[in-house]
């Protein structure tokens, strides 16, 4: 594990493996220990970084509303620490929303992009008061709401079958500051709609989501890449492709790196 400060605020990283850079980026609760089993296999031929977001694992908390352009910069800044000038980001749910915002800001550092269980549009109006309940039930009771939330993370048939699993995410989840919890709703609940990058910037993309997936519509989602070139891949279950998906997914993923 390494750190660089960012902002008189300490951000957390490791860098693996030589090669072609790979970012993988968490999503909301998660922390770059969900990346554990895909770091060995993607090193052995690629340089694969990993990145606490803003108030999430080993990084601190940067504010009250951390927003996906303060954690794109916060990417930015690892990266410029480690002499990296173009990459491959792959971001999960909210890490998809980050990697969108650094595509935005930073565009030729993007060599490629997979969203997994992500979208590209804003929130919702519906999707916006859902936050505003989060960070409601999050503050009466922490415990619950993390439990609640990772559990419904996952397809209905694999909650038994991985049991044991979603138990160590919901330890790792629990370790999230309460300040970074909000914060993170805060800026998810604010995010631009990039959709328009979908369709007109020059890099490969691949847009991976999970049939039922309980938190993004598969089919609503799918539509943002029509008259696009992103590859869909599509998995048959729910939002945690990482975890349900993860001999399927390692397998897509090496196949893109490979590809670019």
């Amino acid at each position: 594990m390494k750190q660089i400060l960012f902002k008189n605020t300490t951000i957390s990283y490791t860098d693996a493996g030589k090669g072609t850079a790979i970012v993988l980026l968490h999503g909301f609760l998660e922390n770059k220990s969900m990346w554990d089993f895909y770091v060995p296999n993607l090193a052995k031929k690629n340089r694969v970084i990993t990145i606490d977001l803003l108030g999430h694992g080993a990084t601190e908390c940067l504010g009250y509303v951390h927003t996906m352009e303060d954690n794109a910069d916060v990417v930015h800044a690892v990266l410029s620490e480690l002499r990296i000038r173009k990459a491959i980001f792959v971001g999960h749910s909210m890490g998809g929303y980050v990697a969108l915002a650094f595509a935005e800001l930073y565009s030729d550092t993007v060599k490629g992009l997979v969203l997994l269980n992500s979208t590209a549009r804003a929130d919702s109006e519906e999707r916006k008061k859902n936050r505003d309940r989060a960070i409601k039930a999050v503050k009466q009771s922490f415990v619950n709401f993390i439990s609640l939330s990772i559990a419904n993370l996952f397809s209905e048939n694999n909650r038994e079958r991985l049991a044991t699993t979603i138990e160590n995410v919901k330890k790792e989840a629990l370790q999230t500051p309460l300040q970074g919890i909000v914060a993170s709703l805060e800026g998810m609940k604010i995010r631009q709609d990039r959709e328009v990058l979908l369709h007109l910037t020059p890099f490969p993309k691949l847009l991976i989501l999970g049939e039922k997936d309980p938190v993004l519509n598969y089919e609503e989602t799918k539509e943002q890449i029509e008259n696009t070139a992103v590859q869909l891949i599509t998995f048959p279950d729910g939002h945690m492709s990482h975890i349900e998906n993860q001999d399927e997914l390692l397998a897509v993923l090496l196949s893109f790196f490979k590809s670019i």
